[in-house]
């Protein structure tokens, strides 16, 4: 049992790290706040007085800001659809007594390793290109017209090549979840009679509710701030500009800090709205 005195000293030892990442949180988060409610133009006159919440009205009420939210929010979900799906489906072929099993999880969780401007451009290039991408290739052999996928169906491939790189994660969280499965219940189950679907739905999904859960809200935290793969693919174009993109263009294209830090600041309620919503919705499989 600890004493008064090591909770002391364990206190006092954890007070450099704890006080390192909060100035690490909080002092960006600040200056983004001060320079919300200034106008600060740096190739234009620089500092250039307090305007009040006029940036966050303006931020608000331009035409790109709720196609932004729009567009962040089906790229969010539309990830999270396919990464839980299909990161259940893969855990449980890998559980399986295969061949080659060691290789073939390296092989699956490798893309998770990869840099998202690197795995964009291989999408891009190597698959998703009009003329010489393996797609374009495919859709010749059997006589369809190739699809420029990031002008035609921009989302969809903004969201493709997001999954490929989130699915390893969650494949290898389900994966954990479903080792730790008793594998009795299982066994009682086909003994009694029950078909595989029924063994699925009432046994295995309930006992991943936990990882799933982990699953969303770890993701849904790294998506709404998705960058690198829009930059990089269509810059914002054909309806795939996020709000961190909208922001990115106010900053640094429009030379206006102070607009860029209110969209800031907007982009941090938006992730608490949905911090909260997960939470209370899903969230209560932490507590099960």
């Amino acid at each position: 049992m600890a004493t008064q005195s090591s909770r002391t000293a364990a206190r006092f030892m954890m007070a450099p790290a704890v006080v390192l990442l909060l100035g690490w949180m909080l002092v960006p988060l600040v200056m983004t706040l001060y320079f919300s409610f200034k106008r600060y133009l740096p190739l234009r006159g620089g500092d250039q007085g307090w305007v009040g919440f006029e940036n966050y009205v303006r931020f608000v009420t331009s035409s790109a800001f709720w196609p932004s939210v729009q567009a962040t929010l089906i790229i969010v979900g539309g990830v999270l659809a396919i990464t839980v799906v299909l990161g259940v489906l893969l855990a449980m072929l890998l559980d399986q007594p295969i061949w080659g099993q060691g290789v073939v999880r390296i092989l699956v969780i490798a893309p998770f390793f990869v840099m998202p401007t690197v795995s964009a451009l291989v999408w891009k290039n190597m698959f998703m290109d009009p003329v010489n991408g393996l797609f374009a290739h495919l859709w010749r052999f059997f006589g369809a017209e190739p699809v420029s996928w990031l002008s035609e169906a921009s989302l969809f491939s903004i969201i493709l090549i997001v999954s490929w790189q989130w699915l390893p994660f969650a494949t290898l969280i389900l994966l954990t979840a479903i080792q730790s499965l008793d594998s009795e219940q299982l066994e009682a189950a086909e003994m009694d009679g029950a078909p595989p679907l029924s063994r699925f739905t009432e046994i295995i999904l309930p006992h991943l509710a936990r990882a799933i859960t982990i699953v969303v809200l770890i993701q849904t935290i790294f998506l709404l701030s998705i960058f690198a793969e829009i930059f990089v693919t269509t810059q914002g174009s054909f309806g795939t500009r996020t709000l961190t993109y909208l922001i990115f263009q106010r900053v640094l294209e429009s030379q206006n800090v102070g607009l860029g830090s209110a969209g800031g600041i907007y982009a941090v309620i938006l992730a608490n709205i949905v911090a909260i919503f997960l939470m209370r919705i899903v969230g209560k499989n932490l507590d099960a």
